[in-house]
């Protein structure tokens, strides 16, 4: 056994490029054909399975193809089929095919098989379905719903996978994955050569090519030697040696049969390969139980040193299961933890005051221009750091309100030549809206947005930096990602949080994504629940009244509890919900910012002086006094309550914005419960007293003031010395430096400067905030084509039915002049040809008036205006001044046509009306 594992290593070999898998010889390609209803174990219908079908089957295969007797031979005609529901369906589930609109049922199935479109739809399948398609891939072509149940359920059966292979496949056949009736299942042969196994592309499955495949190029000898091993009459020719070994591997008694004259170590070997990968390596000289396997033919070669099991044989090791172990229910979401329903939204309300505050204090503080906007775009690293150290906050937290806040349109680069980051007009709009609405803008730009601030700090394809407010941040499944997570939130009880694992499993099963897409939308789920909390859509980990209305779940039922930790999940599994319109995301915000008014503490309009010269805000605080009291005091901490300190440079601040000592002492008095502490009021005073007894104005820069010794003492001191200051006057020191730079030097000498203008008045340094121009937020990148809405598919549908009978349209016999193209181009039965018909004008003329007195559908060639030729079928109304009025059915609409434009006329068999 040891030696055995030594010289087989079961993985696929690198560098494989036999081709062993693709028929390159006649005798693989008629074993292959010969082999269609053997690729199952016992002929495509295991031990015990049940032969009949379901009510619901049956069902959807007389829906499949309605009153038809010859089974459709291709995906159009299968399409061509299907009623206007189903074609509405297939549209919405698939929106891509509608861009552009397909001319007819042809060119909708051709779209329907292109790589790009089946990626996209397989992509958007749930597991469950995901692993039948996958099945069907390793199955016959076509395949009976017998065998496809046979190849998900095993010998033993699984009722809980048979119960849900229905709706699998109903969902396969809606989305044009699957055509066919229930006895010839087929898959898009796009989606078989994605999903079936190959050397260079395993199977999701584990399975490996057939026997047909695998033996393709073998050497008649070498085939003709394993059937004398296994004990079957050798042939004369390759086809039927590859069918009798086929037919030995799909024999349940007989493989039985030959496996129990298999040594151990070779039963060994074929147990670390059933369950894929199928492929091994071994060396020239095997050990006896490769060469066993290998000369009994469970072992094929597909190089010198790379074998194979076929997969007629995995499939009876493995009892008729194409898989280790399905998944036909979706996870169930585990309940951390249960609050009150009360708690959730007081709590998720207080998080979103927070939320409000944190946005107002970071563009207050870039009120007067933020930090430089690097070369590339975005913010760098040192400024990030800067910016959370300010606010108290993580990076990561402060990087979301960053986000966030440019993705609202609240924030964006001011353009000029020193391009730094400020707020926008919009912000000051924003301001002046209630509480509630103002949360409510953030959170639908959060739920819609694209932009996903979880990857700022790590890298892009190239190995560069992603930063906070750069480019490549927007990932176009976060909205889906967001409102799914929000929508198993809310199918819990009220009040329960999620165990995050379990939502991760959730969305696992319902985008089985493999790769980097699936790794993302696993984070993107994690940050989701994260941002969530902070923007008090959830409280303490539930979703909070107002996220449900938000999200638009407000009637989202709830799921029955079982335990106290776990619920149960509807058999079915749920999709995630659609993209609102932007009429629905405002009325859902209406209905959010109704319920979360009630539960916003209402702003205070007093504060608590104490006597360590430090104010206490109780709660939030009116707008004016939180204003006034940011620019005579500096916030020391913030919480529950805010702790504003008053200092001589926050007083400094207040009169140079124009207030007067007397101006201060009345707002004190006017807004504090308590009496102004002493220390405060001299606090004031002296400031006052001191403030603005030296001017600073333009020469470059000079100093004035009414006491030379004043001046004399700034003249000696050491730190004056890089201001360049020599004495003009006794009263006036000029300087070298700008005034700016002046005032703040003497400032940091211990002075109180004030600034004058060329008249000698002082100039009022009010709090103007800089602003951007006039900017629009970003827009989110949407993920592939939006869902078209009930209009565009009704008018698509008919552009797709009308252009369908112009394309397959039946024209009377000898209705084509004689001699002409379109008569040589069309069948005797009237069937038309590739080119448009083509008639004299005087032809064209009659058999219009005739058709418009007989009310008769024609089929016309029309060239527009901008010389794009088309055809189509009317039935004309009315001809008169060189024009015809009539009903188009490609248009569906009644339309007049110039008859100098329209190339030919034939009048068609039947009306399509």
């Amino acid at each position: 056994m040891g030696t055995s594992e030594r010289d087989l290593e079961a993985h696929v070999p690198e560098g494989n490029t036999t081709g062993d898998t693709t028929a390159g010889t006649s005798a693989g390609s008629a074993g292959t054909s010969a082999d269609t209803s053997a690729g199952m174990p016992g002929g495509g219908t295991p031990a015990g399975a049940p032969s009949d079908r379901t009510t619901s089957d049956r069902a959807t295969s007389d829906r499949t193809a309605p009153g038809s007797a010859a089974p459709p031979r291709t995906l159009a005609e299968d399409l061509r089929t299907r009623d206007d529901a189903a074609l509405t369906a297939l549209l919405r589930a698939r929106p891509d095919l509608l861009s552009p609109v397909p001319g007819d049922v042809g060119l909708l199935a051709t779209r329907a098989g292109t790589r790009a479109s089946v990626v996209r739809a397989l992509e958007r399948l749930d597991k469950f379905a995901l692993q039948t398609a996958e099945a069907l891939a390793v199955a016959p072509d076509p395949a009976t719903y017998d065998m496809l149940r046979a190849l998900m359920s095993g010998d033993e059966g699984a009722p809980e996978t048979e119960a849900a292979l229905p709706h699998a496949v109903r969902v396969l056949r809606e989305q044009a994955l699957v055509w066919g009736a229930d006895d010839r299942l087929r898959l898009v042969r796009t989606a078989r050569e994605l999903l079936a196994p190959s050397a260079t592309h395993p199977s999701p499955t584990g399975l490996g090519p057939t026997v047909a495949e695998a033996t393709t190029g073998m050497s008649p000898t070498r085939l003709q030697g394993i059937l004398a091993a296994v004990g079957l009459p050798t042939t004369h020719d390759p086809v039927s040696a590859v069918h009798g070994l086929t037919s030995l591997f799909t024999d349940r008694v007989r493989m039985d049969a030959l496996l129990d004259t298999a040594p151990s170590e070779a039963l060994t070997v074929l147990d670390r390969l059933v369950w894929g990968p199928p492929y091994g390596e071994v060396s020239s000289d095997p050990t006896p139980p490769v060469r066993w396997l290998r000369d009994h033919g469970l072992l094929l070669p597909t190089s010198a040193r790379t074998v194979v099991l076929p997969r007629e044989a995995a499939l009876h090791l493995r009892a008729g299961r194409a898989h280790r172990a399905t998944e036909p229910l979706p996870p169930q979401l585990v309940t951390a933890s249960s609050h009150a329903s009360e708690m959730v939204d007081q709590t998720a309300a207080g998080q979103a005051f927070t939320a409000l505050t944190t946005v107002e204090d970071l563009l207050k503080d870039w009120d007067r221009g933020g930090p430089a906007v690097l070369r590339s775009g975005g913010l760098s690293v040192r400024d990030l750091k800067r910016t959370a150290a300010a606010m108290d906050l993580p990076e990561p937290t402060a990087a979301f309100w960053l986000e966030l806040s440019y993705a609202a349109g609240l924030l964006a680069s001011d353009g000029e030549a020193d391009e730094r980051y400020a707020p926008t007009p919009a912000y000051d709009e924003w301001l002046s809206l209630p509480p509630q609405d103002r949360w409510a803008r953030l959170a639908v730009t959060w739920l819609r947005g694209t932009r996903t601030a979880g990857l700022i700090g790590g890298q892009d394809a190239k190995g560069r930096t992603l930063s906070a407010l750069g480019p490549d941040l927007d990932r176009s499944a976060a909205p889906e990602v967001r409102r799914r997570v929000l929508a198993l939130l809310a199918a819990l009880p009220e009040g329960a949080a999620p165990d995050p694992e379990s939502v991760l499993d959730r969305l696992r099963w319902e985008r089985p994504q493999r790769g980097t897409t699936g790794e993302l939308r696993s984070r993107v789920a994690l940050w989701t629940l994260t941002e969530a909390e902070q923007l008090g859509v959830t409280g303490r980990g539930a979703l909070s009244a107002h996220g449900r209305a938000l999200a638009g779940l407000d009637d989202t039922p709830t799921l029955p509890t079982t335990t106290a930790t776990t619920t149960t999940t509807p058999s079915t599994p749920s999709t995630a919900p659609a993209s609102p319109t932007e009429a629905e995301s405002a009325a859902a915000a209406l209905r959010a910012s109704a319920l979360l008014a009630p539960l916003i503490p209402e702003p205070l309009d007093h504060v608590l002086l104490q006597a360590d010269l430090t104010a206490v805000a109780p709660g939030p605080l009116q707008r004016p006094l939180a204003e006034m009291l940011a620019v005579l005091a500096d916030v020391e901490s913030r919480g529950g309550a805010t702790v504003y300190r008053f200092t001589p440079g926050s007083v400094r601040r207040a009169l140079d914005s124009g207030q007067a000592a007397s101006d201060l002492h009345a707002f004190l008095a006017a807004h504090s419960r308590t009496p102004t502490p002493q220390p405060l009021s001299y606090l004031i005073d002296d400031v006052a007293r001191r403030h603005g007894h030296l001017r600073v104005g333009a020469a470059s820069a000079y100093v004035r003031c009414d006491d030379d010794a004043v001046l004399g003492e700034i003249l000696a001191d050491k730190r004056a010395a890089v201001l360049g200051l020599r004495r003009l006057a006794p009263t006036v020191l000029a300087a070298r430096t700008d005034p700016a730079t002046l005032l703040d030097g003497l400032r940091a000498m211990g002075f109180a400067p004030a600034a004058e203008s060329a008249a000698g008045d002082v100039l009022i340094t009010r709090a103007d905030a800089h602003r951007t121009p006039a900017r629009t937020a970003p827009e989110p990148v949407p993920e592939g084509p939006h869902v078209p809405d009930d209009t565009l598919l009704g008018a698509a549908l008919r552009a797709i039915r009308a252009g369908d009978m112009a394309a397959n349209a039946v024209r009377k016999p000898g209705s084509a002049p004689s001699g002409s193209p379109e008569e040589s181009a069309a069948d005797p039965t009237g069937t038309p040809g590739t080119q448009l018909p083509r008639t004299s004008s005087a032809e064209t003329l009659a058999t219009v008036q005739a058709a418009a007195m007989t009310g008769s559908t024609l089929w016309i060639g029309y060239v527009n205006a901008d010389g794009a030729a088309s055809q189509r079928v009317i039935a004309p109304v009315r001809v008169e001044g060189g024009f015809v009025t009539a009903y188009d059915h490609t248009a569906d609409q009644v339309k007049t046509y110039p008859l100098h434009r329209i190339t030919g006329v034939a009048e068609l068999a039947d009306d399509p009306a």
